[in-house]
């Protein structure tokens, strides 16, 4: 076993080692850290610029779909911004140049008005048809009322009998429009409180822009101290992360090296071992196998002499004490352990070189290595200090940030002007109370007037409903039914008097608000009239961009209303929002390729020297050179090996004896058998306690002798190279990172500034707000609630036509009649027309008497 071990120590150690990692002792260089900066303070807006009508958008809705219908053209772009162009004077500018272009300005002014009058058509003919029933409507009750008086017309109280003279009753009118004209007439007072709330909330939004925004922008400012912490950090730790880069690029030789070299301490303790192992088992074969021998040759003399028994010249145990005989030369040793060579003197030579501490010298030249980070401290620290002071002068340039933008300064002067704008329109809000007031008793006048009509329509239909007799004549009608005739021609008298005027006041709030809705509200929710106000020379014909050509008289600058609205809308910056980097540019102020450039500067004069980094003493090296002078590799050892795979004995001694014992068997039983049988026991006996053993420790074992001292110091000096003449290459590179490191924080850092700036710092929500709540109030209050007025009360007003009708002729059944058909009694004289007339106006002037009664209770319980 020993003679075993010993060759595979032997073997193993010469041609591999053990192969120790050794760790580093400076910790590798840390990624990229991404700083960070928080979230900047944000205040919050209180505006919530949407508006949902509720149920009276039924009602809108309606009155939309009228506006469709009336005007189904899609917005007039190009003719607006003609327009436009020929109210500011870009037009006229254009065409008037040259006197030769007079007739070509008056024939695009000519075209214009056709496609005015073509988008209006809806609105031209409506309101000619408004105009058309305001006008004629007076005249033909006049007419009506003169033919009535000269008994024409149904004037004359004589009823001719017809069949089926029941089916003309009946009232088709309703309360429909003039329910719809109060509701939108109740809805624009109520929004007034939404109103206020409105208006409200935006001033108090303007008041947080204005005072969070220096907040922010201190918030800023503030966070360079972030970036000058980190800055300091690796300044301070430039040996750890500068020198624990180079030390781990250059540890990619180096560390091979330095570990194939304590390796090679471990190849030569593990010989020494092998050598001693093989020289003890070598000494104990020897004297083993002279042992053996020894018993082996009294063992096969002993058999021969038992042959000579007389019993083996019997024909029947000849033959086979023939073949025992014949296998007697075969019991003796098969290997030769005394011809093979003795290596105590390698032994020894291996015992000089170990005298050496090659492990304690690999250990200096680890040592050594793993200083670098001390090294790169040493040498970088008047570097370190230049960068410390640059980095103070970047935190003064910084501090100027305020100094150089009037900020606070600013926003002082706008908290002033939203806090005297919103004293005024708190001024402001009686007169609006009370010019509501004001229309909101026009509208419920009108209202009234139309509820008058259907009131007399309502009360002289019951009145002749329940008064009627089917079987009494007309001239012997009851009172009731008489005073449902009469109603029913007040009903008509009125229609007469107040028809005219609503249709007119119809007309003129039709052309103002149908026209302001297709024209102005439609195109806001549509953002085409962004489109419009966007068009390049608009304003001015110099100017593609008005907005940037009045802020910053830059008209090329990419800055629109609708940009401007959209990004406000988006809660951006209003420094993105409206370009305020023409003003004051951040990425000018905060030159990162300035900071690049003084950074650069310092670490210019760098200069890393690694030769004082010895990776491994001459001593050391001397020591290897020794350890392959040993001899070790003169050792033959495939003669060791042939002589192991030959095994102990010729021949196997179990086998032989079973065989003795099989062949003692067949020849009879005798002194010959004992003997035999004797001697078959023996032979196992010395298999047992002398070939085991010896079997034991001569298993063959593939070898390989190949020494790679010459390699270990090959990589040892090339990594010695590598530090003392090429590792400036590398120390170049990691310096260029360490310094991008460096200038990376301030990159990140202004692109923060940036990002905050626009995204974050003074967003600009509430100006869109302010936009978007002149829309609602303008449109959603105002605009719908006054539309829906006039389609309420124009339906209204014109189902008084077919009442009107309906009205004369459902009363010839109920009015008492003065004759009918055989009967020419007549109740009054020729003076009958006069008096008719007279009592109509005396009637007519008892209800405005009255209405006027009910006006003025209703302002004093409004008042009230």
């Amino acid at each position: 076993m020993l003679w075993k071990t010993g060759l595979i120590f032997l073997c193993w150690g010469l041609t591999s080692g053990e192969l120790q990692d050794r760790q580093s002792g400076t910790p590798a260089a840390p990624a990229r850290t991404t700083l960070d900066f928080g979230l900047v303070p944000s205040g919050v807006y209180d505006t919530v610029a949407y508006y949902e009508p509720g149920a009276i958008g039924i009602l809108f809705n309606m009155m939309h779909a009228f506006l469709y219908v009336v005007q189904p053209n899609p917005f007039p772009e190009d003719l607006v911004i003609r327009v436009a162009k020929d109210k500011f004077g870009a037009i006229q500018s254009e065409y008037q140049k040259v006197s030769a272009c007079d007739c070509a300005y008056l024939n695009l002014l000519t075209l214009c008005r056709v496609q005015v009058i073509y988008y209006e058509l809806g609105f031209v003919v409506c309101a000619a048809l408004g105009l058309l029933f305001t006008v004629l409507l007076p005249l033909v009750g006049l007419l009506f009322c003169l033919c009535r008086c000269c008994d024409n017309c149904g004037g004359e109280m004589h009823q001719r009998q017809r069949k089926n003279t029941d089916c003309l009753r009946g009232l088709l009118t309703t309360l429909a429009g003039v329910l719809c004209a109060y509701a939108a007439n109740q809805n624009l007072s109520s929004q007034l409180k939404s109103m206020r709330r409105l208006v409200k909330s935006n001033l108090k939004d303007l008041h947080t822009f204005a005072n969070q925004t220096p907040a922010q922008i201190d918030y800023l400012i503030s966070k360079y101290d972030t970036v000058k912490q980190h800055v300091l950090h690796d300044l301070e730790n430039v040996g750890v992360i500068l020198g624990g880069r180079i030390h781990e690029e250059l540890g990619k030789d180096v560390q091979p090296a330095l570990n194939g070299v304590l390796s090679m301490t471990g190849t030569m303790r593990d010989t020494k071992d092998a050598l001693e192992n093989v020289s003890l088992s070598l000494e104990t074969l020897q004297e083993g196998t002279v042992k053996l021998q020894a018993n082996l040759s009294l063992v096969r003399g002993s058999l021969s002499n038992a042959l000579n028994d007389p019993v083996c010249t019997h024909p029947q145990s000849f033959e086979i004490c023939h073949n025992i005989r014949s296998t007697l030369p075969k019991l003796e040793i098969a290997a030769n352990y005394s011809s093979l060579t003795d290596v105590t003197n390698q032994l020894d030579k291996v015992n000089e070189v170990l005298k050496t501490d090659l492990g304690q010298i690999v250990e200096k030249g680890f040592a050594s290595f793993n200083d670098t980070p001390n090294l790169v401290t040493d040498q970088t620290r008047n570097i370190v200090e230049g960068v410390k002071v640059l980095l103070d002068d970047v935190g003064s340039n910084v501090t100027t940030f305020t100094k150089l933008f009037p900020v606070h300064s600013t926003l002082t002067n706008f908290t002033k002007m939203i806090s005297h704008t919103h004293s005024q329109i708190e001024d402001i809000y009686p007169q609006v109370d009370q010019m509501d007031f004001y229309r909101w008793i026009c509208c419920i006048t009108l209202c009234c007037m139309v509820v008058l009509i259907l009131t007399f329509n309502f009360l002289g239909l019951l009145c002749g409903i329940l008064g009627f007799d089917r079987h009494a004549t007309p001239t012997t009608r009851g009172c009731v039914s008489n005073t449902g005739g009469n109603l029913l021609m007040a009903g008509v008298g009125f229609s007469f008097l107040f028809s005219w005027v609503l249709m007119g006041v119809i007309t003129a709030l039709f052309l103002a608000g149908g026209n302001l809705e297709k024209l102005v509200c439609e195109p806001f929710q549509t953002r085409q009239l962004f489109k419009v106000l966007d068009t390049p020379n608009l304003v001015n014909s110099a100017w593609k961009n008005f907005i940037p050509g009045y802020l910053y008289n830059d008209p090329e600058l990419d800055l629109t209303a609708y940009s401007l609205y959209s990004n406000c809308k988006d809660n951006r910056g209003i420094y993105s929002a409206l370009h305020l980097d023409k003003v004051f540019n951040i990425s000018a102020f905060f030159n990162t390729s300035v900071y690049s450039k003084d950074v650069s500067r310092k670490f210019e004069g760098m200069k890393v020297d690694l030769r004082g980094i010895i990776l491994l003493e001459s001593e050391g090296k001397q020591n290897l050179i020794s350890f392959t002078e040993t001899g070790i590799n003169e050792i033959d050892f495939a003669a060791y090996l042939e002589e192991v795979n030959k095994g102990v004995t010729r021949i196997d001694l179990v086998d032989f004896a079973s065989r003795l014992d099989a062949q003692a068997d067949q020849l009879s039983k005798g002194t010959l058998q004992t003997s035999l049988k004797g001697h078959a026991n023996t032979i196992r006996q010395i298999h047992i306690q002398q070939v085991i053993p010896l079997e034991k420790s001569m298993v063959t074992y593939p070898c390989l002798t190949d020494v790679r001292v010459r390699d270990v110091l090959a990589a040892v000096d090339a990594a010695q190279y590598l530090i003392s003449h090429n590792a400036t290459f590398v120390i170049n590179q990691e310096t260029e990172k360490y310094k991008q490191t460096i200038i990376g924080y301030f990159k990140q850092y202004i692109d923060w500034i940036r990002t905050s700036l626009a995204l974050e710092v003074a967003t600009c929500k509430p100006l869109s707000n302010i936009v978007d709540t002149a829309e609602i109030l303008g449109c959603s209050f105002l605009l719908d609630s006054m539309n829906t007025f006039w389609f309420g009360l124009g339906c209204s007003t014109l189902f008084l036509l077919p009442s009107i009708i309906l009205s004369v002729k459902l009363a010839k059944f109920y009015r008492r009649m003065d004759t009918e058909d055989g009967l020419g009694i007549s109740r009054y004289d020729n003076h009958y027309c006069y008096f008719h007339l007279s009592s109509s106006f005396i009637f007519l002037s008892s209800t405005l008497h009255f209405m006027r009664i009910t006006c003025i209770y209703c302002k004093n319980s409004v008042l009230f």
